[in-house]
């Protein structure tokens, strides 16, 4: 399945466990001789009794993580379609996640309420998250959210000029990210839009990152950028996000079944 492009590897195992090691996930993400994909994502029975299911997330280079916001919407969408209804709940590392069927392939997902402090993203050292003390060539004084996963989000004037595949891998890894980050660059249209590409810890340059368009409107409303309502362009299109008054961030996008398959033996135990 992708959400925007951002695509994923989706293996149900609410009835059927699967042991999965850090190579066994990157053999399957692997684009040429593997399946490819951003994240493997693994659907397990819940933990919590107001869940449908756990959400595992491996990147690609195979580690876990716990947030991804277009694989949430993904998830969710074989749920309700599996079951028909119009609302799943998602049990993930971050947290139990709301997702609603908006029609026409769209789904809604609460992505609960961002982490400011920089204990939150977590950061080594103290600092105000709304502008960090970091550079690292054209690119400087970022902001810091966390959407259940860390993210620093630089503003750049031109989006299309920034060099993201040389910044991202060395930003990814900084010392002031002890669990390394996702590295967003953001442009700012208007009030109302921002375009972003993010580099994606352990995947790298994604079509679309569903956390970081989150914590790109956060970042850009606690600047006074934009509103709290924003239309957020990706590589792979758009997403709706809306900071409510409750603090909580809703994201609307599509989900998009590619294809279903089987594994071959062996990569699976």
């Amino acid at each position: 399945m992708h959400g925007l492009g951002n695509d994923f590897v989706i293996i149900d195992a609410r009835k059927n466990a699967v042991s999965l090691t850090p190579d066994g996930v990157r053999a399957i993400a692997a684009r040429h001789t593997g399946i490819g994909c951003d994240q493997l994502i693994v659907m397990e029975p819940a933990n919590q009794k107001d869940a449908d299911l756990f959400m595992r997330i491996h990147n690609a280079d195979g580690g876990e993580v716990d947030a991804c916001g277009n694989a949430t919407r993904c998830v969710a969408a074989i749920l309700m379609m599996q079951e028909g209804r119009d609302s799943a709940h998602i049990e993930t590392g971050a947290g139990l996640l709301l997702a609603e069927a908006r029609g026409d392939g769209m789904v809604a997902v609460d992505m609960g309420v961002p982490g400011l402090d920089w204990r939150d993203i977590p950061l080594s050292q103290p600092e105000d998250t709304r502008h960090l003390e970091l550079s690292s060539g054209p690119v400087r004084d970022p902001a810091a959210v966390s959407m259940g996963n860390p993210h620093c989000v630089f503003f750049v004037d031109d989006l299309d000029s920034t060099p993201i595949d040389e910044l991202g891998p060395q930003l990814e890894t900084h010392s002031l990210f002890p669990e390394r980050a996702n590295i967003g660059f953001a442009q700012i249209l208007d009030q109302k839009t921002l375009r972003l590409r993010v580099w994606e810890r352990g995947a790298g340059l994604t079509m679309a990152c569903g956390t970081g368009a989150c914590a790109a409107v956060v970042a850009a409303n606690r600047r006074g950028l934009t509103g709290r309502q924003v239309e957020t362009r990706l590589d792979g299109g758009r997403l709706n996000i809306d900071w409510r008054s409750n603090d909580h961030v809703l994201m609307t996008g599509p989900a998009i079944v590619s294809f279903t398959g089987t594994l071959a033996a062996g990569y699976l135990s």
